[in-house]
Order: structure tokens, then C-alpha cells, then sequence
């Protein structure tokens, strides 16, 4: 049935291609959110280009802008509704399609006020229907009807869609969609669905692909990909091991995996991989068993903590980084305490730090013991404080020794550098011609700079 439909959608885009092929087109996509919405949004522009459009990163040249949003904070909102009131004069003078897609779509009240307050937006996708973007476009084309495509059952996995990354060096590649796991705080298993893994066979066919395409790095993408199971007796550390071994690929990262799933196999298929660096991320939230209960993530602090000194153990030299909330609705001073020790205890290489934010939906939204502001921003002050000097001591340990970084351009702020990014995805700055640009090449460490580390070749 699967096949059926992406064939479908191709003749689509054939009938698309027809109607542009004459025009000089330009898309514009802004992508909010994780890295399986950078994901998606590869896939939007591999349809987008076949169907003549040409991409653009000036919105204002746009004869198609795609917002592919996120819904996993509450500030994701206002971006959007900030970004559709600038592109109302853009439609107008370049007589623009307008299309909105990814998760917040999922959402029934954002639906409402695109409705009452933004009619000019033409098509409305979600999560789970991505693949029939062709079939909205051509409608839009032939009848100017206005385009809500979106579905509340979990979608299907669809194969073979185009895709044109974003990359040339490294790749994303999903193996699994949907959550099972309702953290209180999270929207994600409402607008994604629930755990559907793709086949063995048709990741390790794409992983392939990309190898002969020249991509040295490959990043493994699911909501909780330790969860993946692609069939009997068949997980995620069967999978490591698959790509493992195939040639060209030279290194393998995945996000993100749930603590509660960390089986032993998973530990020893990452032991075991030469490939799969040696950076784990591996989502605290909070070092508080009461908060940890009460965020439904199925572990406590003790479990976590043995399980880094787990993998510590049978992993040597591995890097664990992670992802904190404060001011879950009722932490107090001990609780947030309690994450502190954690992070002094385990000294994470990295620490993503969120403030605790309200989603419509979500158990944690209509818990009555929120916290304030105030106190949010204090206790986030203080993490922080404790993670930059932590990393600040970390990064000495780098200094003098001899890397091998995967050079993947030139540095963001310099056009005369290079950078790259260390196994446990510390990024380097190195000073050294273009002609390394896709390599992994041995590098010394002779300064840290706190957010990355200077080098030469």
C-alpha cells in the first residue's frame, strides 16, 4: 500500500513539474525544532525540487516558503505567528504559496487561530502526512482551494520519498518514528504518534546509498531510538553493529536515546563498533527521583547515576552529555539540589539546559504547582554556572593531545578556518587548506576556547 502512495505522490510531482517547468521559481523553508524536523524538511526540499522550485535563504524572493514547525516549547509558537505576520506582504507581491507543516500542526487550537487569524496560509500538513505534499501542491495549482491535510491516527512509514540534503559530508537518517513513553512535560507522542520502526533492510539500504554518495558521518534520528525493534529479535544494537560494517561510513552517532531502555546489548554494540563514537547522550531531566516520577520518565537518580558509571565503565574515555529541565512544577530547593550533585557526579561533557515551558495538552500544563519565573531563572543561572565551569576543567584534559577530527567546513565565524568535530563531538577550529574538508585527519589540540577548541593539523 506504501509503495502504491509514494508512487502516487511521484505522478504528482510530475503534473507539478509540468505546470512550473517554464517558471523560474524559488522556495524558502524555515525549520523550528529537533533534527528529525531537519529531517523532514531534506525531504520537503527533494519534492520541492523536482517539482522546479529552486531553494532561496531570502524569503522575500520566495515563490513557496514552508514554516516546518516545532511544538516542544511554548516560544516555537509566537516565532511562527511573528514569521506569518512578515510573509502576508511577501505572498502579495510574489503571489506566494504559503504552507505550514511538522508537529504543531497536530495541534487543534494552533489549527483554530491559523483559520481565524492567518486565512491567507494555503496548505496545512502534519506529521503524518509529509508524503502527500505533491498531491496539496497540485491541488492548490488547479482549484486555489485552501489545503488542511492532516491526520490523528498514527501515519505509516513511507520509503523512497526524494530528499535533498542538507549536507555533503554528514547525514540524518531516521529509523523510527512516534513515542510511547508520555513524559508529563512533553507534547511529542500526541502530534508524532506512537513507536513505528522502519525496516532493516530499507535503513541499511539508505546508510549505503549514502556511502557511495561520500558521506563520512551518519546520525541516527528517533524520538527514542534505543526503543527501535525492526523486527524479532532484531534492536538497536543489531542495527549498530549493521552499520557498522558498512564500508565508508566512518562514524556513527545517534539522538536520542531514553535512559530506561539502555539495554546491556546496546552498551556493548557501542563498546564494540569502532565506528560509533563514543559520545553518548543520555537525557537526565532532572536528578530528582520525586520530580523524575512525577515527569514519568521510569527511572530514578540511583539508576541513572549507576547506569553512567555503567557505561563509564565498559566504554573507556566515553562522553556523556544530556538534557536538563528547571522548574518542573514542583521542584523545590532540595530537588533542584539534587540535580546538581548528579551533574557534579557524572560530569557530563555537554549539558542542553531548558527551562521548564507550559504545553496545552500535556499532563505537566494542568499540574497547580507551578513555579515561578523567578525562581526558574535563578536555579537555570545556577546550573549553568556549574556546568561552564565543569566544562571550562573538562576541556583541559583535550589540550596537547592528539584528536582525529572530521573536518566538515569552514568555521561560522571565519571563512579563513576550518572546523570540525572531535569523536565526542567537541568542535575544532584548525587553521589548514580546504583540501581536508571531508576528511578525519589527526589533529593537536593547542587551546581551549570554552564552546570549542583551536587545533592544527
Amino acid at each position: 500500500m506504501s509503495l502504491n502512495e509514494v508512487e502516487k505522490q511521484k505522478e504528482y510531482i510530475k503534473k507539478v513539474y509540468e505546470i512550473n517547468k517554464e517558471k523560474e521559481l524559488k522556495y524558502y523553508i524555515l525549520t523550528m525544532g529537533c533534527s528529525l524536523n531537519e529531517n523532514d524538511s531534506e525531504k520537503i526540499s527533494g519534492i520541492l525540487e523536482e517539482m522546479n522550485y529552486k531553494k532561496t535563504d531570502n524569503i522575500k524572493e520566495a515563490n513557496f516558503i514552508v514554516f516546518n514547525t516545532c511544538c516542544i516549547r511554548e516560544n516555537a509558537e509566537d516565532r511562527l505567528f511573528g514569521k506569518l505576520g512578515e510573509v502576508k506582504k511577501i505572498k502579495k507581491e510574489n503571489n506566494s504559496i504559503i504552507a505550514i507543516g511538522g508537529c504543531m500542526m497536530q495541534e487543534k487550537h494552533i489549527i483554530e487561530k491559523l483559520k481565524k487569524s492567518y486565512p491567507f496560509v494555503d496548505i496545512i500538513f502534519g506529521t503524518h502526512t509529509l508524503h502527500k505534499l505533491p498531491e496539496d501542491v497540485y491541488i492548490k495549482l488547479k482549484t486555489s482551494k485552501k489545503i488542511e491535510d492532516i491526520l490523528d491516527i498514527d501515519g505509516k512509514i513511507y520509503e523512497d520519498l526524494p530528499i535533498k540534503r542538507a549536507d555533503k559530508i554528514k547525514a540524518q537518517v531516521t529509523i523510527m518514528y512516534g513515542c510511547n513513553n508520555f513524559c508529563s512535560y512533553c507534547i511529542v507522542p500526541y502530534v508524532r504518534g506512537r513507536e513505528r520502526s522502519r525496516k532493516p533492510e530499507d535503513i541499511l539500504k539508505e546508510v549505503e546509498q549514502l556511502s557511495l554518495q561520500g558521506y563520512k558521518e551518519i546520525m541516527l534520528l528517533g524520538q527514542n531510538v534505543n526503543s527501535y525493534h525492526g523486527r524479532e529479535n532484531y534492536g538497536f544494537a543489531e542495527l549498530l553493529r549493521d552499520i557498522n560494517k558498512i564500508e565508508g561510513i566512518e562514524r556513527i552517532r545517534f539522538i536520542s536515546p531514553h535512559p530506561k531502555d539502555f539495554t546491556q546489548d546496546v552498551i556493548q554494540a557501542i563498546a564494540d563498533c569502532e565506528k560509533v563514537c563514543k559520545c553518548i547522550h543520555l537525557p537526565l531531566q532532572s536528578g530528582s527521583s520525586k520530580i523524575l516520577k512525577s515527569m514519568n520518565r521510569k527511572y530514578t537518580k540511583e539508576q541513572f547515576l549507576n547506569l553512567a558509571n555503567e557505561i563509564k565503565e565498559k566504554i573507556p574515555n566515553v562522553a556523556l552529555t544530556t538534557d536538563i529541565i528547571v522548574g518542573f512544577p514542583g521542584e523545590t530547593e532540595e530537588d533542584f539540589e539534587d540535580t546538581l550533585d548528579v551533574v557534579k557526579k557524572v560530569g557530563f561533557e555537554q549539558v542542553f539546559m531548558f527551562i521548564f515551558s507550559r504545553r496545552v495538552g500535556t499532563v505537566a500544563d494542568e499540574m497547580n504547582n507551578q513555579i515561578s519565573e523567578e525562581i526558574k531563572h535563578i536555579r537555570f543561572n545556577k546550573l549553568k554556572e556549574l556546568v561552564e565551569s565543569q566544562i571550562e576543567k573538562n576541556n583541559e584534559k583535550y589540550v596537547g593531545t592528539i584528536q582525529k577530527v572530521l573536518v566538515d567546513g569552514t568555521s561560522k565565524n571565519n571563512e579563513h578556518t576550518l572546523s570540525g568535530r572531535t569523536d565526542s563531538n567537541k568542535v575544532v577550529v584548525i587553521e589548514a587548506d580546504k583540501k581536508y574538508i571531508g576528511n578525519i585527519v589527526n589533529v593537536k589540540i593547542t587551546e581551549d576556547c570554552m564552546w570549542y577548541l583551536k587545533g592544527e593539523i
